[in-house]
């Protein structure tokens, strides 16, 4: 990854993560708002159900065989129940924020997880959720390059990405990283943002522009379509290969967030984090206008090593 890339998200992260938790929470992704987008529910339960509805579409497990996080996770108004003995017993979440996936997973499979990011902020505030929750000893959370990943080959069971794909630069060396890490059998489960597949149509001048504003907004280098992350998983290797559109489902994120951004409390939150969080709240309609175009895509691939 680019010296300058690296440091623009570092950065990006550094500075807004805080205020994301502050107003949203631990969870740093979409939420999930039924197939067609059209159930209205509380904007954590969607974040929560986002992971849910990817671990069974992924057949990491049956709905009936497992059940949610303990309430330290979920909190009021979630129940908790012993979950049966885990399939995946170390997880790695390339992206992992400040721990949301991480210690969700790592609660509900009673697993050992690992989170990376490239945000020191994020690293810290993780560990130090990780402690408040109890789970310090299953959970490790640093500072890496998700295409040159400090692990060994073959040493996780599952490895999660879940809204860090748009990130990375050279996305063949990212896939090839995380299968170079998972072992055999193991599963591996990446959600990123796209563009429209372009097979057919190529994108006009408006939609590059569009997507430009976009990557220059949220640090992305270039985004690619669902169908294009398919062929280079395959060319990868990877096998049992599933993909899926899930655009409409969480669309009405971006209402949400916008709804929440102009709050007093946000604003002034806005203000304190600097200018790349304050532009990054007032283009936040890039996302929105770009999934009712169908330029911006949520997409979703799955397969074993």
């Amino acid at each position: 990854m680019s010296t300058t890339l690296y440091q623009q998200i570092q950065e990006f992260y550094d500075a807004s993560s805080s205020l994301w938790e502050q107003i949203w929470g631990e969870h740093m992704h979409h939420g999930y708002y039924g197939v067609d987008g059209k159930q209205k529910k509380d904007r954590r339960r969607a974040q929560i159900d986002l992971i849910e509805e990817l671990l069974q579409w992924s057949g990491v497990y049956s709905e009936d065989a497992e059940s949610l996080p303990s309430a330290s996770i979920l909190a009021s108004p979630y129940q908790s129940e012993q979950i049966h003995p885990p399939r995946y017993e170390n997880i790695l979440d390339v992206g992992c924020g400040i721990g949301g996936s991480s210690l969700y997973l790592a609660e509900k499979f009673h697993a050992r997880a690992t989170g990376i990011t490239l945000s020191p902020v994020q690293a810290a505030r993780a560990k130090e959720r990780a402690q408040e929750l109890g789970l310090s000893s299953r959970t490790h959370f640093q500072v890496a390059d998700a295409q040159a990943m400090p692990f060994t080959d073959n040493s996780f069971d599952l490895v999660w990405s879940l809204e860090s794909g748009e990130h990375m630069p050279n996305k063949i060396q990212f896939i090839q990283e995380c299968l170079r890490v998972l072992k055999p059998g193991g599963t591996f489960i990446m959600v990123t943002w796209c563009h429209r597949p372009i097979e057919n149509l190529p994108l006009t001048v408006d939609e590059q522009k569009h997507l430009q504003d976009i990557y220059r907004v949220y640090c992305l280098p270039y985004v690619i379509s669902l169908p294009e992350y398919e062929a280079i998983a395959r060319q990868l290797g990877l096998q049992n290969i599933r993909t899926a559109d899930w655009s409409k489902a969480v669309a009405p994120f971006w209402d949400v967030v916008i709804d929440s951004a102009f709050t007093p409390q946000a604003i002034w939150g806005l203000l304190c984090s600097g200018w790349s969080t304050i532009q990054g709240a007032l283009s936040l309609g890039l996302m929105r206008r770009g999934y009712e175009s169908g330029l911006v895509r949520f997409g979703l691939l799955c397969g074993n090593k």
